[in-house]
C-alpha cells in the first residue's frame, strides 16, 4: 500500500478509484481484506484529511461518471467527513475535554496500564486486534470497519479508556483527523448518539475479513458510556479579507491553496509550518512531504517565494512576515484541532506587533457545517445540495 504524499498522487487515486465508486464500491466496501488488497476502498482519506485533494473535487469527479443513486454509499462517506468536522465546530468544548481527560489518563498509574501495555503491544491473543495494531504502526492505516471493530474490542473487551484508543489512532493514521477520528471512537462508545454502541462480534469480523480471523473472548455486551449533552453553539462567520499586500501561511488541514478565494489580497509570500503535535514518525513524514507539496505549488502558482517554517510559532512566522515586508496573513481556515490552536495562538500574540491573522474557510464548510446541529440523516438531507 503506498500513498505518496503529494496533490498529483490524491487525483490519481482518484482518478482510479472513480469507475469503482458506484455499485462495485457499495457491494464490498465493508471487506476488509488486509493491506494488500485495497481495492474495494479509495484510499482517499490522508489525501481528503489534509484537503491535498478537496471534498468538492471528490463529488464533482463522482458525479461525472455516476448518478447520485449509484454512488450514494461512498458520497456518504464523503458527507460524514464534512459532518463530522461541522459537529465538532459546533461543539468545541467536546474537544478541548477529550484532551484534558487524555492529559489526565496519560499521568494516571495502576488499573488499565497492565491491559493497555498489551493492547499497544499487540499482545491481547485477540487474533485480529493484535494484526490491526501491527498494521496501525507499519502502514499508517486500517481499513474503516476494522476501526470500528477495534475501538469496540478497546473499550468494551479490553475496558480501555477510549480516549487513549483515539489517540493511539491519532498518533499513527495518516489521515488522522481530530473531528472524525475523535467522534468515531465517541459513537462506538455510545457517547455521540447517547445510548447506541457498537459491538464486535466475532462472526461479523469472520465474514467481513472473509475467514482471515476468528476471534475468542470478545465482549458480548457493550454498555453504552455516558455524560451531558452538549448543545450546540452558532458558527462563527467566516472572516472578510483585507485588500492588498499579503502573506500565505499554510498548516495541514488545507494543502490546496491555488483554489482558495482571496478576494482583493496579493499574496506576495508563501510559508508552510507543521502543527508540532507529536505525531509517529510515519506520519509527520507524510505531513511534512504533503506541507512541501502545497509550498512549492503555492510558490508556482502565485509567482512569489516560498519559505518553509520550523514550527506555527510567534518568533517564526513573525519574522517570516517582516522579510517579506507583509503585516496581514492569510491561513486556510484549521478546523478544531491543533492547528486551529495554533494559529489561535498566533493570530492573539501577533495583534501586538499589528500584524494580522485572517483566516480563511471554503464555501463548502460554510454552507456544510451549519447543518450539522443534530445527526447525521438530517445533515444528509440538508446537504444535498452539496452532493447536487
Amino acid at each position: 500500500m503506498t500513498l505518496p504524499p503529494s496533490r498529483a498522487a490524491g487525483l490519481d487515486a482518484l482518478a482510479a478509484f472513480v469507475p469503482a465508486a458506484g455499485r462495485r464500491y457499495a457491494e464490498t466496501r465493508n471487506f476488509d481484506r488486509g493491506p494488500d488488497a485495497r481495492g474495494n476502498v479509495s484510499q482517499l482519506s490522508p489525501y481528503l484529511r489534509h484537503r491535498l485533494v478537496t471534498e468538492a473535487e471528490v463529488v464533482a469527479a463522482v458525479r461525472r461518471e455516476h448518478s447520485p443513486a449509484a454512488a450514494e454509499k461512498f458520497l456518504q462517506e464523503v458527507l460524514w467527513r464534512t459532518y463530522w468536522k461541522g459537529w465538532l465546530e459546533l461543539r468545541p468544548s467536546v474537544w478541548h475535554r477529550y484532551r484534558a481527560d487524555l492529559a489526565a489518563l496519560q499521568v494516571q498509574t495502576g488499573g488499565w496500564r497492565t491491559a493497555y501495555a498489551r493492547a499497544v503491544a499487540g499482545n491481547t491473543g485477540i487474533d485480529c486486534f493484535d494484526a490491526w495494531v501491527t498494521e496501525l504502526a507499519t502502514t499508517g492505516y486500517l481499513h474503516n470497519h476494522a476501526r470500528m471493530w477495534f475501538a469496540s474490542i478497546w473499550i468494551f473487551t479490553l475496558r480501555l479508556p477510549w480516549q487513549l484508543g483515539a489517540d493511539l489512532f491519532y498518533h499513527h493514521l495518516l489521515d488522522g483527523d481530530p473531528a472524525s477520528n475523535t467522534l468515531s471512537w465517541r459513537w462506538v462508545a455510545g457517547l455521540q448518539t447517547a445510548g447506541k454502541t457498537y459491538l464486535a462480534t466475532a462472526d461479523n469480523i469472520a465474514r467481513y475479513t472473509e475467514g482471515r480471523f476468528a476471534p475468542a473472548g470478545l465482549a458480548t455486551t457493550a454498555t453504552a458510556l455516558t455524560e451531558p449533552p452538549t448543545p450546540p453553539q452558532e458558527l462563527t462567520a467566516p472572516h472578510s479579507l483585507p485588500a492588498g499586500r499579503a502573506g500565505l501561511l499554510l498548516s495541514e488541514d488545507d494543502l490546496h491553496p491555488e483554489s482558495l478565494a482571496m478576494g482583493a489580497a496579493t499574496v506576495a509570500a508563501v510559508a508552510s509550518a507543521p502543527a508540532g503535535d507529536a505525531r509517529a514518525a510515519r506520519v509527520a513524514a507524510f505531513t511534512g512531504a504533503a506541507l512541501d507539496d502545497a509550498r512549492v505549488r503555492a510558490t508556482t502558482h502565485f509567482g512569489v517565494p516560498g519559505e518553509a517554517l520550523s514550527g506555527l510559532t510567534v518568533a517564526a512566522v513573525r519574522d517570516w512576515a517582516q522579510r517579506n515586508d507583509v503585516r496581514t496573513i492569510i491561513v486556510p481556515y484549521a478546523p478544531i484541532g491543533p492547528a486551529q490552536l495554533g494559529i489561535d495562538a498566533l493570530a492573539n500574540d501577533l495583534a501586538s506587533e499589528d500584524i494580522t491573522v485572517n483566516p480563511v474557510r471554503r464555501a463548502w464548510d460554510s454552507a456544510a457545517w451549519p447543518s450539522a446541529r443534530k445527526g447525521f440523516f438530517a445533515f444528509r438531507e440538508s446537504a444535498a445540495a452539496l452532493i447536487a
